[in-house]
């Protein structure tokens, strides 16, 4: 099995658009790139109106957005971005600051009004605890960059990872990305899936009605998506993926009682990882043509948690 792949909506958490986790991008017609599955739940193509907190996030929602509608939260480095434009476009010379480093960027954040820093969009994934699988005692652990940068990155370098991730290069081209989401407001948690005490996933729980994926299916309030890799090759292939994605999705119900709905959105060339998700109790809602890819709509409703977990007794 190539490694489980759900990517492509990571909300990163600095700001949707910010750097290469966020790829279901925005873009008009998405009612007509809706591909419903035959016999699913009409209702879930039918409604593409906005969650209210999506739209209070100031998200981006054009080119004809005004700076007043900005992302809530300002990232340091756009400021570094901004005062360099003005420098060529005839400012006063004056000495050049030294370039940040992803950690100083984050350091000098500015909280714009709505969302504070500190607010928990996602209800302490931090302190969401150990749980018990099939396959081992597992534990979301929030990624910490200046510890796990190396693991990561070499993750996505594996080839099977990096076709589906986009994050391979560099150890510079991981770092950014995970200094972004720690740079955010908290709609996307970055984590390493621990398992039996050794790290061998990465996973990105986020705020999927707050996110730019939010734009091409009927999100409902505080939906919550997963993107995940099984890092190790050895891990891969022996149903291990599946048997996580359920415990995840039961730790996110169990954790987050507004939420009714974990949604994913793997890629549809990735037939392993579709497969994964059905296993787990996820069900194919609909093809969505996001940006970059064409994506399989997989959720797990809170509905049919009871009737999923008699059937896994069985």
């Amino acid at each position: 099995m190539s490694p489980i792949d759900a990517n492509s909506g990571a909300g990163t958490a600095s700001a949707p658009g910010a750097g290469p986790a966020t790829r279901s991008g925005s873009g008009s017609g998405a009612d007509r790139r809706l591909r419903p599955n035959p016999g699913s739940d009409c209702e879930d193509t039918l409604d593409l109106r906005l969650p209210d907190q999506f739209m209070a996030l100031g998200v981006d929602r054009g080119p004809s957005r005004s700076r007043a509608a900005a992302p809530t939260v300002f990232d340091a480095r756009e400021a570094l971005t901004d005062a360099s434009h003005d420098q060529v476009a005839g400012a006063p010379d004056g000495p050049a600051d030294p370039p940040e480093s992803p950690a100083d960027a984050i350091a000098g954040s500015v909280v714009r009004p709505g969302i504070a820093r500190g607010d928990d969009l996602l209800d302490d994934v931090a302190d969401w605890g150990a749980t018990p699988t099939p396959v081992g005692l597992f534990h979301l652990v929030p990624v910490d960059p200046s510890r796990d940068l190396p693991l990561v990155a070499r993750w996505m370098n594996d080839p099977a990872v990096a076709v589906f991730w986009d994050l391979a290069g560099d150890v510079s081209v991981t770092e950014r990305h995970l200094w972004a989401q720690l740079a955010g407001d908290g709609r996307s948690v970055s984590c390493l899936g621990v398992l039996d005490g050794t790290p061998m996933s990465y996973w990105e729980i986020y705020r999927a009605d707050l996110d730019p994926l939010a734009r091409h299916y009927p999100a409902r309030p505080h939906d919550t998506g997963i993107h995940l890799l099984i890092g190790g090759v050895a891990d891969r292939g022996r149903g291990i993926g599946s048997a996580l994605l359920r415990a995840v999705a039961d730790l996110v119900l169990d954790r987050r009682p507004s939420c009714s709905r974990v949604v994913a959105e793997p890629d549809l060339r990735n037939i392993p990882s579709v497969a994964s998700f059905l296993n787990a109790g996820f069900r194919f809602s609909a093809e969505v043509d996001l940006p970059e890819k064409r994506a399989a709509l997989m959720i797990r409703d809170r509905v049919l948690r009871r009737v999923l977990q008699h059937h896994h007794s069985l």
